[in-house]
This record gives structure tokens, sequence and C-alpha cells, in this order.
């Protein structure tokens, strides 16, 4: 019996096998794909958001559409492949006649004439195992017009399906390409009884300062020169432009002139029985109107925190850098789409333990992506956003964005993330996420706690504890209850922490019915040691180290 040489612990560890190549199509374009295509690479991809397969007979205006739906769809466009089934076999088209090929080389001309196009042959392998050939047509996002057929229909990529816009939609699609100009037009106040003219004055004389104009021209002058108005042979006529900024009452034309401050318990957003909510809350304006309520809103319920460095000594940390939520504020403001479609919508702000989200009706803006949202600016409202710069709201330097990420990032914090999103009906939101570390932040205290504790008491307490402080400052009281459910310990154990603590001269526990033993009262909680009175028909109970509980 032949027996095998015994392998050493060192060829024991030893594998053959290859590594895994890395998937480099995924990553790959339109114009990458468009160039380098072939049988394989076209049989390896599958239908998304870069391509679509459509069998050999698929013509006329049904191709068409998919011509004008690419030609609308952003940042790239895409690709047809004609021949190719659902499947990924090959259908090919060899076997058309020779007019039918013509006619599928020139649908752009016939069917859609607006889009941009380029078509190739690609050799293949039918289902059959004979040689042939699909089309391949490249088609390319039109950056500057809104693509109709040739019938006057407009079609867009939403999510993975063809879509035909509403009225509204292409008007919406109009305006963020620059053919139609929301801002531009006539609104229906009446100047100067609809307007706020304090805030006209204080923005006109902005303008006459910071560009040196003389003191003769009228603040109709200015404001016509800044197109936010127009001079219709003699009659002044604001625009929309003017209304977001300066109008009594721009609700009664832009109904979703709002931001809407929502602030959850936790790290997520419930729903039904399960909504979690603390605090709701509707801001209503113009847009410096808006942005001036958010920011005390926000400067309100964002912390500070006060951790320990290595001296033992307190220094102040903020749950964000103030310049990012701001600027997020302000870009949602301003660079939204008040448009037709969407001019109901209003903008949301979301405040979870572990992030704050901000998001805003409209999608990016042509040229705008969040891989290039750092280095391109593309302003869906040019001349509002040219306005605000006089009111000391933005730069117009490109360096919003990078801001935003750069004070993220010297907080060591994760940048920003932009995202956009679509519905089934077609309408898309971009939305800012800043994450914070919630886990970090767990060990640092509030800077409401910090000036109660001391340093030398904070240096001893721990993360339970210190979480239990930083409730309590949040929410101005806890509860055994509260402490059971905030750390996910047994009632005794969060009973044990709040009277350690309140033995300790940290908390105080208010009770509003005498102690007896083994006797709860449903309305006792502890809250921050404070000089505040205590509330109607409350006690503050003592606690020893021998408190019979």
């Amino acid at each position: 019996m032949l027996m095998s040489k015994k392998k050493s612990a060192k060829e024991q560890t030893i594998f053959d096998f290859e590594l895994p190549k890395p998937n480099l199509r995924q990553l790959m374009g339109p114009d990458d794909l468009f160039a380098s295509a072939n049988e394989e690479l076209l049989r390896d991809l599958q239908e998304d958001n870069r391509i679509e397969r459509k069998p050999s007979r698929f013509s006329g205006s049904s191709l068409g559409e998919y011509l004008c739906m690419w030609a609308n769809s952003p940042p790239d466009g895409g690709l047809i492949v004609i021949g190719m089934l659902d499947d990924g076999a090959f259908d090919g088209c060899t076997h058309l006649p020779q007019e039918s090929l013509n006619k599928l080389e020139k649908v752009g001309e016939i069917w859609c004439s607006e889009a941009r196009i380029e078509t190739k042959r690609i050799a293949v392998t039918n289902q059959h195992g004979v040689k042939d050939f699909v089309i391949l047509f490249r088609v390319y996002y039109h950056e500057n017009i809104v693509v109709k057929t040739n019938s006057g229909k407009v079609f867009r990529r939403i999510g993975d399906s063809k879509k035909e816009l509403r009225p509204p939609e292409v008007r919406e699609l109009q305006i963020d390409k620059g053919e139609v100009s929301f801002e531009q037009e006539d609104c229906r106040e009446q100047w100067p009884d609809g307007f706020n003219q304090r805030a006209v004055a204080e923005f006109v004389e902005g303008v006459r300062s910071a560009r040196g104009l003389s003191p003769e021209l009228t603040k109709e002058g200015i404001l016509i020169s800044r197109r936010l108005a127009r001079d219709d042979r003699g009659q002044f006529k604001p625009n929309q432009g003017c209304l977001l900024l300066f109008s009594n009452d721009p609700l009664r034309t832009i109904p979703g002139c709002k931001v809407r401050f929502q602030k959850f318990d936790g790290e997520q957003e419930g729903t039904g029985n399960k909504y979690n909510a603390v605090k709701d809350e509707i801001l209503e304006g113009t847009i410096p109107e808006l942005i001036q309520q958010a920011e005390r809103l926000l400067d309100l319920h964002l912390r500070t925190f006060s951790p320990l460095d290595a001296k033992g000594k307190f220094y102040p940390v903020p749950e964000y850098p103030k310049a990012a939520w701001y600027e997020a504020i302000v870009n949602a403001c301003v660079h939204r789409s008040y448009g037709n479609g969407l001019r109901n919508m209003q903008i949301f702000v979301k405040m979870f333990d572990d992030r704050l989200v901000v998001e805003s009706p409209g999608g990016f803006p042509p040229f705008v992506t969040p891989k290039t949202i750092y280095d391109r600016q593309h302003a869906r409202n040019p001349h509002l956003m040219a306005a605000m710069f006089y009111l000391n709201y933005v730069k117009c330097a490109r360096e919003g964005a990078r801001r935003m990420r750069d004070t993220m990032t010297q907080m060591s914090l994760p940048e920003p993330e932009f995202e956009q999103s679509e519905s089934e009906l077609g309408s898309a939101l971009v939305r800012v996420v800043l994450r914070n570390k919630i886990k970090q932040r767990r060990a640092w205290i509030d800077s409401d706690v910090s000036g109660v504790v001391g340093e030398a008491l904070a240096s001893t307490l721990s993360e339970n504890e210190i979480r239990i402080l930083n409730w309590a400052a949040e929410h101005g009281k806890i509860t055994i209850s509260d402490a059971n459910k905030l750390l996910d310990v047994s009632w005794q154990s969060a009973k044990k922490l709040l009277f350690a603590l309140a033995h300790r001269k940290v908390l105080q526990y208010i009770r509003f019915r005498p102690h007896e033993r083994n006797l709860r009262d449903p309305r006792a909680f502890f809250r921050i040691r404070s000089a505040e009175p205590l509330p109607e028909g409350g006690i503050e109970e003592s606690i020893t180290s021998n408190y019979d509980t």
C-alpha cells in the first residue's frame, strides 16, 4: 500500500486558487460601454440604468420614445441594443430587409429629431448559433433643452421604466435646463402693498453699497437691474424671484414655501402607532425668513457636548459644525425647485440620534451629480441666488459644498452624503445627510450637564451614567422607565443607577406623594440638579446610601 508523503505545515497552508477579478463593468459609463462594446460585454451586462434591450422588430415611434427617454435622462443618457432579447439571447438583425435596417438607423430624424445619437453594428452569434449582428444606439443626454418626440411627447427614465411626463413635469424640466425661467415669471402680488418694504429697502441698500450705485436710482430700478422685476411700458412688475424674497404672503402663490422640522427619538422614522417624532414644527415665510427660523430652531435642538481633554478639562464639541448644517439649509431653500409641478412640496429637516437629514424638492440641476457637486455649479434659480449674495446668505463662489465637506472632516466626522431619489410618479428630491459619531458621543457629557457635574466628578462617571445625564438634560427629566428603555437594562438596574446619581447630588429625585416602602409614585421623576422651583405639589426626596426604595 502506497502512503502519501506527509506535507509540512508550511505546505499545508498553501492553496492553489485564483483571486476573483474585480468587475469594473459596473463602473463603466455609457460612453465607455459604447466604445468597448462586443458580444461578451453585451451578454454580461444586466439591463440597468445604462442600457435597454429590444428585439429586432422593435422600431418606429416606440423606438423614438426610448431615444427621447435617454436624451432627457441625466447625467449621461444611455444605450439601446436592437436585436437582443430580455433573457440575454440575440435574435439579431441579419434577417431584416435592407429597408427596415435603413429606417432603424434613421429612426432619430424620423421619430425624435432633437435626440443626439450614434449607432454601430456589433457582431454576435444569435440564438440559433449563426453569425449575426445587433445595432447599438448611443443616446446622449441633452443638457440644454427638453427633448421631445416629433409628435410632441416627452419621456424620461424613472427607476428602470420609461415614463411620459405630464405638462407640469415637462415645464419643471424646462426650468431645470434654463429653457423656461420660473423665477423670471411675473407674480400675482401687487406692488408695493404685497411686499415687505423694509426687507426690500435692506436689499436695495446692500446692492447700492456693493455696486456703488447712484443714490438717485430708485428701489424699483435696482430690483429691475437685479432681474427681480421688469418694466412693462412704464409699469413695474415683480417676478416670482422677488416674491420668494420679499412677499408678505409667499404661500398664497407657492404653498410649499415651508420648512418642516422633525426631531425623532432614535435612529429611524416610525409610522402609525410607532411614529416617534418628539418635535414636529412647520416654518413658513420668504426664503430669508425660512433660513432665519430654521437656524434658530437647529441652534436650539442641536447639542453641544463637553468631553474631557488630556488635562481633565472640559472643552466644547458641537454635534455638527454649524457651517455644514447651515449651508445645507441655505442650499435647500435657494436651489430647490419651486416650479408648477413641485410648488406645493415643502423642505424637510429631519433630526435623528445619529444623523441630520435635509430633503428639498427637485432633482440635481443639469451637470450636477453626487460625484461632481464639489466642482460644478449650475444654479436652478440663478437670479434668486445672486440676490441672496447681497443679503449675505451665499457667496456664489462654488465653495458651499466644499465648506460642508471640509468642516465635517475637520471635526473627524464623515463627509456629507448627497443623493437624489425619485418617486414612481417621477417627482425627485435631493437628500443631504450629515452623520455624527453617536457611539463616541455616548461617552461625552452634554454641555448643560458639565457645569453641574464638574470635571473631577465627570472623570468618574460610567458611560451609562453619562447617557442618563444627557437624556435628562435634553428632555428636562428622566424616569426609571425612561432609563430602562434608554440603556436596555433591567428596571432594577436602571433604578439603582438613578438613585446612585441622586445620592451623589447630581440628580434631584422629585416625588408627588410621601415616600412609603413598596409604594410607587407614578408621577415621580429625576432631573439635573438646579435652583429652579419644584413643580406644583412636588417634593425633593433626599437620597442617602441606605435609602429604602
